[in-house]
């Protein structure tokens, strides 16, 4: 039906519609095809997993075992993702007998195929026994020496499982459209603890042995593992923050507010259904500024800035329980689905708790970026800028861009403003709970859009193919001029007249930073102009890395000469492993004749970083 039905009247409809929808969209999800994975879900899909493993923090690899219950068909053989795994042995406890396997096809993005041959056709649940262990150079695993961590005491190791990476520490169906649950069993030294994405525990175990449980059904590339010097500190009845005791304390004061950003996200768009939100924060060469993990989200130890104005980034992990992590992309060519979704969700949350002074800037600093990008793209691979992308044959990482996160929030904002935002919010409340523990395409997208939203009329004036399916940015595409940047606007226009001229900035916030620092890089701002902003606001020495990295990327084109500036670059790269500054400042030492000086860097920090910014940097400084 194309009218929009009010909330109530659609909700009562599902008591009696939304089993047989349910079973037409899984369906649909069964019979899709991931080129991201060898699983062959209409044969054998994963429906639960046991892990009991140990962490080697000499030999810098897991080992132990991977217990997987698939839901079989007719299945003679099932198909795992790996990636430089050592299978010793599988075996079925039921059948009582050792399995016979064979890696498959081999391909230098999506791994090694496992294929484990079943004795005779099963149909129903089937369980295997897998012995196995990681490599020491598992693509997921980041092993961290006490040197380089906050502490300087013990070892740390973390995994980042997304997109594909999942494979390179458990034997799994690694795909976003299979979903599983999952307990587990991890021994790590004495003195140190270990969190999953999972139940968590808040002290330190006699014995080094943790158990988890994780009761909601995860696709593969939420599987999370950290094991460090780690403490806990509750920052509300169901949030808290776990970091290395050195930065507890400043980490819970700056995260302090997520319990209400939990319940503002609630009265949007219902209740989370993960029971508790926890907080880590990792060492700095977490190459993300945050993952968000079930019940656990990763973060970057960046956005502690001492004044809480980087927590839009909490916003958005925490809006990820819902998109994402509740819905979720069925393949990662339907990527804007999990970050477009998310990005507004968190300019929701944002608004609520800031205000809408607040949550302007954000739009307006969203908006520059996604404007900046397309204009790059369209030079040469305009297809990079559908939202509907094409990653077949290509890692998905290279869809992590800002098309995803910031051409899908701005569809979304025209979506808003088409229908008024009461409607949409009901229609994006009724889209989670539909669709809840579930994957889907761009393409259900679109039909239950149509279905439960836009009209034909509406669809047809408002370019809604365009926006999903074509390049470039659409010219409908929403806009915003914040009340707090017409000031900053002001500052930047009497400035570059007079480089001389003194404003006030004391109440300005980091997105007002970055947006006078953007307005600078499209000005004609004289070396002596660039000193003399040094000389006031000592950004060559600012603790906040997102107005350094700003910063850098701003002065390193115009040869900006400092007699401690590209000593502080290099300690920078050295010391952050955030792909999110590394890349832009790497490319604009490249772009400005420093490339020798910026390979000698990543010689001696490459080592330090994860294996996503490596895989990245490498084509980059080749």
């Amino acid at each position: 039906m194309k009218p929009y039905l009010s909330c109530i009247l659609v909700l009562s409809l599902f008591l009696t519609s939304c089993q047989i929808q349910e079973k037409s969209y899984m369906h649909s999800i069964l019979n899709k095809t991931d080129p991201h994975s060898y699983a062959n879900p209409r044969k054998a899909e994963l429906k639960s997993l046991k892990l009991d493993l140990e962490a080697n923090f000499k030999k810098n690899i897991l080992f132990g075992s991977a217990i997987l219950t698939l839901d079989c068909l007719n299945a003679d053989t099932i198909k795992l993702d790996t990636d430089n795994l050592t299978i010793k042995r599988v075996y079925s406890e039921s059948l009582k007998t050792d399995l016979k396997f064979e890696f498959g096809k081999k391909d230098k993005i999506i791994g090694t195929e496992l294929l484990v041959f079943l004795s005779k056709k099963i149909t129903g649940n089937f369980t295997i026994h897998i012995d196995y262990e990681t490599s020491s150079e598992a693509k997921a695993l980041q092993w961290l020496k006490p040197e380089q961590t906050n502490g300087k005491t013990k070892p740390f190791l973390f995994t980042q499982s997304q997109a594909i990476l999942a494979r390179s520490w458990i034997p799994i169906q690694d795909g976003p459209g299979i979903r599983f649950c999952y307990n587990a069993k991890i021994k790590v030294p004495k003195g140190m603890m270990a969190l999953m994405s999972a139940s968590n525990p808040k002290e330190l175990s006699h014995d080094g042995i943790y158990e988890f449980e994780m009761k909601q059904p995860i696709p593969a590339y939420l599987m999370a593992l950290a094991i460090g010097d780690i403490s806990f500190k509750a920052t509300g009845h169901r949030t808290g923050v776990y970091a290395e005791p050195k930065i507890l304390e400043s980490a819970a004061w700056e995260f302090g507010e997520t319990e209400k950003m939990i319940a503002e996200a609630e009265k949007l768009y219902g209740p989370y259904k993960w029971e508790r939100y926890d907080l880590l924060v990792l060492p700095p060469s977490f190459p993300f500024g945050g993952m968000e993990n079930p019940r656990l989200t990763f973060l970057t130890p960046t956005v502690i800035s001492g004044d809480r104005s980087l927590v839009a980034l909490i916003a958005h992990e925490l809006a990820h329980s819902w998109s994402g992590n509740l819905v979720t992309n069925a393949t990662w060519n339907d990527f804007w689905l999990n970050e477009g979704f998310t990005v507004y969700f968190e300019n929701r949350i944002m608004e609520a708790v800031y205000g809408k002074d607040y949550s302007d800037m954000l739009r307006k600093l969203s908006y520059s970026e996604l404007y900046s990008e397309v204009q790059e793209f369209m030079i040469a691979s305009p297809n990079e800028t559908k939202l509907g992308i094409n990653l077949d044959g290509r890692n998905p990482d290279d869809g992590v861009t800002s098309i995803a996160y910031d051409k899908g929030f701005h569809f979304l904002l025209l979506l808003e403003n088409l229908v008024g935002r009461k409607k949409f919010d009901c229609f994006l409340k009724e889209y989670f709970e539909f669709f809840q523990f579930e994957s889907i395409t761009t393409k259900e997208f679109v039909k239950y859009l149509r279905s439960n939203l836009i009209d034909d009329d509406q669809w047809n004036t408002t370019n809604i193919e365009e926006w999903i399916f074509g390049v470039g940015l659409p010219s409908n595409c929403p806009t915003v001029s914040p009340q707090r940047f017409k000031a900053v606007n002001e500052v930047v226009n009497k400035f570059i007249l007079d480089e001389s001229h003194e404003f006030e900035s004391k109440l300005w916030s980091t997105h007002e930073w970055l947006y006078f620092i953007d307005l600078l890089k499209k000005s004609e701002v004289t070396e002596m102009g660039l000193k003399e902003l040094e000389k006031r606001f000592h950004f060559t020495h600012i603790e906040n890395s997102e107005i350094f990295a700003a910063w850098a990327t701003l002065v390193i084109p115009r040869d900006y000469q400092n007699i401690d500036f590209d000593d502080k670059v290099s300690e920078f790269l050295k010391r952050v492993g955030r792909r999110k500054f590394l890349t832009p400042i790497y490319r604009a030492l490249i772009n400005s004749g420093k490339k020798a000086f910026a390979q000698k860097i990543y010689s001696e920090a490459r080592s330090g970083y994860h294996s996503v910014s490596q895989e990245t940097l490498d084509d980059l400084l080749k």
